[in-house]
């Protein structure tokens, strides 16, 4: 497995133990091939396929994602701009503007992580292109980084589903889940893997869409509040959290679906939208308590705990 790599080319194979997402067994890896080591497992015979080098370790027999999606390509559904110079993308940086908030929670993410551990594991879930925010994450060579998504690219090290992740329970130092819990079917679950494989005091750094139109077509499941997503989170100790983008970027998204809506062709709205990329300024003057109300997106940046909020002081963290 040695050519399974993490991101900044050390192997994968040497410093993790990956395991069947279905039965939770260990694993044959074969140049060809990677199956389970469970005879009784369906994984044994039918073993999992490889997608340019990369073992696609997600139970088909529990999953939103078929088989036949890594028959050919990638496994992706949808186009995708890795690069960001397509001109979407560029459209999209050009009225929503950057993330200042992911690169500043990044920079402490990091921080964090290195605190705990010399070269920190960290695993990007839904990494298969680099977040808004993230490069620093990407680019830092102090830091073991596995990406994955559910599909494969060059910055993915494997693929899989992340309501079962394929690795060990307390296995790695962080985990960076950026804009991906709304596209799970179920987030608690996919929260619940996320503790099971940090280790203790392991660090966790979540963005998921509130007020938010439906991207990602048939993919788009779920929004929270900034106390919903406290909540959903409520076996880690929150560090920080907040808001990502606030009303005046939900507000750029409403007009460009309005015009969808409306009759207007993909990249019409897109252009029209361009009109009033200004209006994103105003969120620079909102109330930061009022604006978590209204945020097109929520952060939350925490520690691994064994202790869970209570119900109770939920309703303290809105007020606070």
């Amino acid at each position: 497995m040695d050519r399974w790599t993490s991101t900044n080319g050390s192997s994968v194979a040497q410093n993790l133990t990956l395991r069947c997402p279905s039965c939770g067994a260990g694993l044959n890896f074969l140049p060809d091939r990677v199956s389970c080591l469970n005879e009784t497992c369906i994984y044994s015979a039918d073993a999992f396929p490889l997608v340019e080098g990369q073992p696609v370790l997600i139970d088909f027999a529990d999953t939103i994602f078929p088989r036949s999606n890594y028959e050919q390509g990638n496994g992706a559904v949808f186009r995708r701009d890795l690069s960001r110079a397509g001109l979407r993308s560029r459209l999209h940086v050009l009225v929503n503007g950057t993330n200042p908030v992911a690169a500043k929670n990044c920079e402490l993410f990091l921080k964090l992580t290195k605190k705990e551990r010399k070269c920190p594991r960290v695993l990007v879930v839904g990494g298969g292109a680099i977040g808004l925010g993230a490069d620093k994450l990407y680019s830092d060579p102090g830091v073991e980084l596995i990406g994955t998504d559910v599909y494969a690219s060059p910055y993915t090290s494997l693929l899989c589903d992340a309501h079962k992740l394929p690795f060990e329970s307390g296995t790695l130092d962080g985990v960076w889940i950026q804009a991906v819990l709304e596209h799970v079917l179920d987030p608690a679950a996919v929260v619940a893997e996320v503790h099971r494989v940090l280790k203790p005091n392991g660090l966790v750094y979540a963005e998921t869409p509130f007020i938010q139109q439906v991207h990602e077509r048939a993919y788009d499941f779920t929004r929270f509040t900034k106390s919903g997503h406290r909540w959903l989170f409520r076996r880690f100790e929150e560090i920080s959290s907040g808001t990502v983008t606030g009303p005046a970027i939900a507000l750029l998204w409403s007009i460009r679906y309005l015009l969808l809506a409306l009759g207007a062709g993909k990249i019409f709205s897109r252009v029209i939208s361009l009109l009033f990329f200004w209006i994103r300024y105003l969120d620079l003057l909102c109330n930061p308590k009022q604006a978590a109300d209204a945020a097109g997106g929520v952060f939350f940046l925490g520690r691994r705990s064994e202790a869970e909020l209570s119900a109770l002081s939920l309703l303290k963290y809105y007020e606070g």
